[in-house]
């Protein structure tokens, strides 16, 4: 094993390899925030969409082709990020598959180049297909090892080994408690001096739920992560709570019941999987998925990349994407005259465009509703159609004017359904 030192600057070719310019239609990287917090913009001011999964062993676990598979195939699926623990799930001194350790003699202010070569051939692979990366450079379980002395230092080495790589956003995990705040600075400040401010800088507590609001105000928290485990019902109304305070920042709800979970009591369903995101996406935030084989590097960590629910979050931002303006989406319970539900773990949930070009709702079961189609303000005709949140299938149900209440009810069959109404002139 080989000592860096710090800092450690990458060699010019693995620069000029990294800073690469985008494949063609892709967004434009880094990330920054738009202008009104809500959601999340590339180079060219064009907003992204966050969809996320979540990889927490990739650097660690699986061979240089095997990441490749994982990068590939987590892209082709419609993902744009994946979370990535940096020194993989642990207290952070466990040797990847190679048998090289983060650290020399489990010092952070010592890091092992060949531990590192290995991120960065992922990071490259990442990179070419412009699929971002989350990394979490430290978490609750290394606190034993990034301590309030060398955190500074640590965060400043990795931010300026990977300064120039655009297809990264900087993430932290502690517990939710006033003890960790300290750390969390440090740690904050040693990625800013060490890029710059060219990487986003989040944190996503853990364990989970968390209360609302922790740290929100700290000046380096560029947008807030959340994370509901097995407890479907809390995501609403934790979400609503991030979404509303003040600066606003971006909601991500990072992470909840994993597809096919061990852990939670119950079976994690595709359906399970679909009320997470839409839960997330109506109430305002973004969304990141998980599946329990991926995460605990199970023998069939290959099939899993193929699940049902991944597909179907494929097909949720398909959906989106097709809305007009999608980012410009404001929750309100208010489209509905009778049958939202914000309370359980089955919701109905609506959210509408700012202007009233379109509305989205969500049932997440059968359900008998109505809606005020006075919310679509910009025409004096609507359109109505429903799309399985399984297939992505749609399905006429009918034209309006704007005026009035309308009821509806799921088509038969459907374990969940989208009803989407747009304006027309």
């Amino acid at each position: 094993m080989k000592t860096t030192t710090i800092p450690n600057a990458l060699s010019a070719l693995f620069l000029l390899i990294l800073t690469a310019s985008s494949l063609a239609g892709e967004p434009v990287y880094p990330l920054k925030v738009s202008e009104n917090g809500r959601y999340f913009i590339d180079q060219k001011g064009d907003p992204v969409f966050w969809l996320g999964t979540t990889q927490w062993q990739l650097f660690r676990e699986y061979k240089l082709e095997e990441a490749r598979t994982i990068i590939e195939k987590t892209k082709a699926k419609g993902f744009a990020f994946a979370q990535v623990m940096l020194m993989g799930v642990g207290d952070g001194t466990k040797p990847n598959i190679h048998g090289e350790k983060p650290w020399i003699d489990n010092n952070p202010l010592t890091p092992n180049e060949g531990y590192f070569k290995n991120v960065d051939a992922v990071v490259q692979i990442a990179r070419e297909n412009n699929l971002v990366i989350s990394m979490t450079m430290f978490h609750q379980r290394y606190r034993n090892y990034i301590t309030i002395q060398n955190a500074r230092a640590w965060a400043k080495w990795i931010a300026q080994r990977y300064q120039t790589v655009p297809t990264i956003v900087w993430s932290m995990t502690p517990e939710a408690k006033p003890e960790f705040a300290p750390l969390l600075r440090e740690l904050a400040a040693g990625l800013r001096e060490g890029d710059g401010g060219y990487h986003l800088v989040t944190f996503k507590p853990d364990p989970a739920p968390h209360p609302a609001g922790f740290l929100h105000e700290e000046a380096w928290l560029d947008f807030s992560v959340m994370q509901t485990w097995k407890w479907v019902e809390a995501i609403y109304p934790m979400v609503t709570l991030e979404y509303n305070l003040k600066p606003v920042k971006p909601v991500l709800m990072g992470e909840g019941a994993y597809e096919q979970g061990s852990e939670y009591g119950f079976e994690v369903t595709p359906l399970w999987v679909r009320r997470q995101a839409y839960y997330s996406y109506l109430a305002g935030a973004h969304h990141a998925y998980g599946h329990n084989d991926s995460w605990r590097v199970l023998p069939t960590w290959k099939q899993a990349l193929d699940a049902p629910g991944a597909t179907q979050l494929g097909i949720l931002k398909k959906i989106f994407l097709d809305r007009k303006e999608w980012w410009y989406l404001v929750p309100d319970q208010a489209v509905f005259a009778s049958g939202g539900t914000t309370n359980g773990q089955v919701l109905n949930l609506a959210a509408r465009h700012k202007d009233g070009r379109w509305v989205m709702v969500y049932l997440g079961s059968k359900a008998s509703f109505s809606i005020n189609l006075n919310k679509l303000t910009a025409g004096s005709t609507v359109k109505a159609f429903w799309i399985d949140p399984r297939t992505g299938e749609s399905v006429a149900a009918g034209r309006f004017t704007n005026a009035g209440v309308n009821s509806f009810s799921t088509p038969d069959g459907w374990e969940d359904a989208l009803l989407i109404l747009e304006a027309m002139r």
